[in-house]
């Protein structure tokens, strides 16, 4: 037996105190019972970080007498939930949920509107501190990240399980909200740990358990398997891994092509891919929606809400470091048939005042097509922003002013809110 097998087999880590202990109950040291044990616990070394239902947690920690309520955050009764705090989801409320059903289910929750800016200044927070342990964090949104500390241990003079620990109690103490940790050996199963013993779950899944950790869990749990491959799956007869890991390869393959190939690799819990590192992937497109709660083509109205998603999309890709070249509308009519329209810039942006006014001129290309039940604006071909400095290489003097002022604004915005400084179409 080396060194690690021996340490593993035999100790265990206290959530609390962090301390090595033997596989007790109980830690030693002071006593917490959220003790760590896993015969594999110091071998493992890629990590999915998931906050627990963010936006509402950072509301609930800014806003305390909302501690014990139930909060959604969300708009519009005809929007969707984008986050439902552990309250809120005892009454069945869940992420993407139509509004007003949730509300059917919880009359006396707390709505509140999301706080884009705020979540993401956050975000790059909890980021920075993943970055002190390792390079290699994958973000997959605001609020989750895949980690690689494979080789980390000579750096910070502890296995990857303790500084795991140790960044969910720093997380925790310095900006009051909770992670869910997933510890195991590839990316696939890692994510599914994240998500076992939510809220503040911290789950292990070693090598040698794999198959038999995964075999009566649903197939649902891979990515891909929606509602349609679920249908085909089930008239199949294959409703958990362990039906999956009783075909052949070969039948898999032969029947959905690749599909049939990871659906064989990941039911054995074999996943290959590895944690990219910080920058070398970016979202495809960045894009926000609302849907009216009656039908609309009253020109002011629509201006008000473009502007309100252009500032967040802006918003966004401040956040993420990115600017785009293409800014894009999409609506969608009475008779729910989308169209879309899309402008392509010489230089990429991520200013508001241009994804708002490029968005204005394609609205007005639609708007006689009216009423509509949804609008929405975004930008695409994304690239780093640091590779230009808007507002200062450009020749126009009044887009140079307003990409100065723009950036004033957003530095009130930050630190007194984003109600700071409020346009006056924004309010209509």
């Amino acid at each position: 037996m080396n060194r690690s097998e021996s340490e593993s087999a035999r100790s265990g880590v206290c959530r609390d105190c962090l301390s090595r202990i033997p596989a007790e109950r109980r830690c030693l040291a002071c006593g917490s019972p959220r003790v760590l044990r896993h015969d594999e616990l110091f071998d493992l070394s890629v990590a999915h970080i998931d906050c627990d239902a963010f936006y509402a947690s950072v509301e609930k920690r800014d806003h305390p007498e909302l501690r014990d309520r139930p909060v959604i955050v969300g708009g519009g009764r005809r929007g969707v939930v984008s986050t439902a705090c552990y309250v809120a989801r005892t009454h069945g409320i869940h992420s993407a949920m139509p509004m007003f059903q949730a509300k059917r289910l919880c009359p006396d929750a707390v709505v509140i509107r999301p706080r884009m800016t705020v979540y993401s200044r956050i975000s790059r927070q909890i980021r920075g501190m993943m970055e002190e342990l390792t390079p290699f964090v994958e973000p997959l949104s605001l609020d989750e990240a895949f980690l690689d500390l494979t080789g980390t241990e000579r750096l910070h003079g502890e296995p990857p399980a303790i500084q795991l620990a140790r960044l969910a109690a720093r997380i925790e103490g310095t900006l009051g909200l909770s992670v869910s940790i997933g510890l195991s050996h590839n990316k696939f199963l890692a994510k599914i740990g994240s998500d076992l013993d939510k809220p503040k779950g911290f789950s292990v899944i070693g090598r040698e358990e794999t198959v038999r950790f995964l075999a009566d869990r649903p197939v649902t749990l891979i990515w891909g398997v929606g509602k349609s491959t679920n249908r085909v799956l089930s008239a199949m007869g294959i409703r958990t891994f362990r039906d999956l890991q009783r075909i052949g390869r070969e039948a898999l393959v032969n029947r959905f092509g690749a599909m049939g190939e990871r659906l064989w690799n990941l039911s054995h819990g074999k996943d290959g891919r590895s944690v990219n590192r910080l920058g070398q992937t970016r979202a495809k497109s960045l894009s926000n929606e609302t849907t009216f709660f009656e039908d609309t083509d009253d020109p002011g109205r629509l201006d008000g809400y473009l502007w309100r998603l252009s500032q967040k999309v802006s918003d966004r890709a401040k956040a993420k470091g990115l600017a785009g070249k293409v800014v894009f509308l999409k609506v969608k009519r009475s008779n729910h048939r989308l169209l879309t329209r899309q402008t392509r810039f010489a230089s990429p942006t991520q200013s508001a005042n241009q994804v708002y006014r490029t968005s204005r001129s394609l609205l007005d290309q639609v708007i006689h097509l009216g009423p509509f039940r949804l609008i929405g604006v975004g930008m695409s071909g994304l690239q780093d922003a640091f590779a230009f400095d808007e507002g200062e290489n450009v020749l126009d003097e009044d887009v140079r002013t307003l990409a100065q002022a723009e950036r004033a604004t957003d530095s009130i915005r930050a630190r007194f809110g984003d109600q700071a400084i409020i346009k006056g179409r924004a309010l209509r």
